[in-house]
């Protein structure tokens, strides 16, 4: 009879391998493993739009910010010539050299008696046809043959009342010149284009003084303000129409000098505002500061009577850069002015008899150089 024996088990609660099966892990649901997932996806899609909206977010504020800088807010005309200091004027408007835009302004005549001569601008006067026959042949009897053409700052028009321009030009009226105001395209409410640093308001000015050489001026000054000042320095580099410039707060657009602007204003960071913004700028002004002539002004010594002036304190355009520009001037009648204490654009309404009798020296000397040289 054969005995059976029964296994052996381990002794104390031990444990032989392969004696007893391998536990196999509790499984997961499926339904588990899939909702876990897709919220990983979830979050990770959410996280990947809320970055793409704070990078739409940024190019979309650089966007606006160059777009302001390109069509910046400027005040309506409130007044004009007649209203302001009692001078005859007739309203004008010509094509800009480039053939781009159309300029609008006022030509105040020395006499008190007439107006502009008929020429190839548009011309809109207060009074009849008789009336304008008879003021233009009076005028065409003693005309002036010298003429001042302002050219306003950035975010200005014609007027600029704080420098003030109608105070200007009523001095010029009583010293027998010829004025000419007019708006460029980013301030005119008639043909509105968008600020181009210079490159097409150049043209503009140039316009405006073939306007003015149209009505017989022979001695050409053109007075420009901040970045009309710099606008008439890139104009004189492209004619020799202009005899004489005075540049009150002179400003040079560049990159360092429109975020130094922009920071008055908008506490941005150097990077990435300033890259984005120049990338920005040509969607809406069409031209790069690589455009802008501005290395060839710095080294530019010009051959025509240059008067600058310039405030040690201007916040908005380096002085530094009015004392280059003057120190590379070898005109004997050039000169500067750098007023101490002096703020942008405020030259006149803080110093305001020096600042005429300097510019009226000026002006008399470049008046007698140009008769000693008939």
């Amino acid at each position: 009879m054969s005995t059976i024996t029964a296994p052996m088990l381990p002794v104390g609660g031990s444990y032989t391998p392969g004696l007893l099966p391998t536990p196999e892990p509790s499984p997961q649901p499926a339904d588990n493993r899939f909702i876990s997932s897709r919220r990983k996806h979830t979050a990770l899609a959410i996280l990947s739009a809320f970055t793409a909206m704070l990078l739409f977010a940024g190019l979309a504020f650089h966007g606006y910010v160059a777009w302001i800088i390109a069509h910046p807010y400027v005040a309506p005309l409130t007044s004009n010539p007649m209203l302001a200091k009692g001078l005859n004027y007739t309203d004008v408007s010509f094509p800009s050299r480039s053939g781009k835009t159309t300029v609008h302004g006022w030509y105040i005549p020395a006499s008190e008696s007439g107006g502009p001569k008929p020429g190839r601008a548009i011309e809109t006067a207060g009074t009849n046809p008789a009336q304008q026959t008879a003021a233009t042949a009076a005028l065409a009897a003693n005309p002036s043959k010298r003429t001042v053409v302002f050219s306003h700052g950035y975010g200005a028009n014609r007027e600029e009342t704080w420098v003030p321009m109608y105070e200007l030009a009523g001095l010029l009226h009583r010293l027998q010149y010829n004025v000419l105001m007019f708006d460029y395209g980013y301030a005119s409410t008639e043909d509105r284009s968008p600020a181009t640093g210079g490159l097409e308001e150049s043209k503009q000015l140039l316009a405006a003084v073939d306007y003015a050489s149209s009505q017989g001026a022979e001695e050409l000054i053109v007075w420009g303000f901040s970045m009309g000042a710099g606008t008439a320095l890139q104009a004189a580099l492209q004619t020799d129409q202009i005899d004489a410039m005075i540049l009150d707060s002179l400003f040079l657009p560049s990159p360092e000098s429109l975020f130094s602007n922009v920071r008055q204003h908008l506490d941005l960071p150097r990077y990435p505002s300033l890259p984005l913004i120049e990338w920005m700028l040509p969607f809406w002004t069409g031209t790069t500061f690589n455009n802008i002539p501005s290395k060839q002004v710095l080294e530019t010594a010009y051959s025509i009577p240059t008067f600058i002036m310039h405030g040690t304190e201007d916040a908005k355009a380096p002085v530094e850069t009015a004392k280059h520009i003057a120190s590379g001037q070898f005109n004997p009648l050039s000169r500067e002015w750098i007023v101490d204490g002096g703020k942008h654009e405020l030259l006149f309404q803080s110093h305001p008899k020096e600042y005429i009798q300097r510019a009226a020296l000026f002006l008399s000397q470049v008046d007698a150089a140009r008769k000693s040289d008939i």
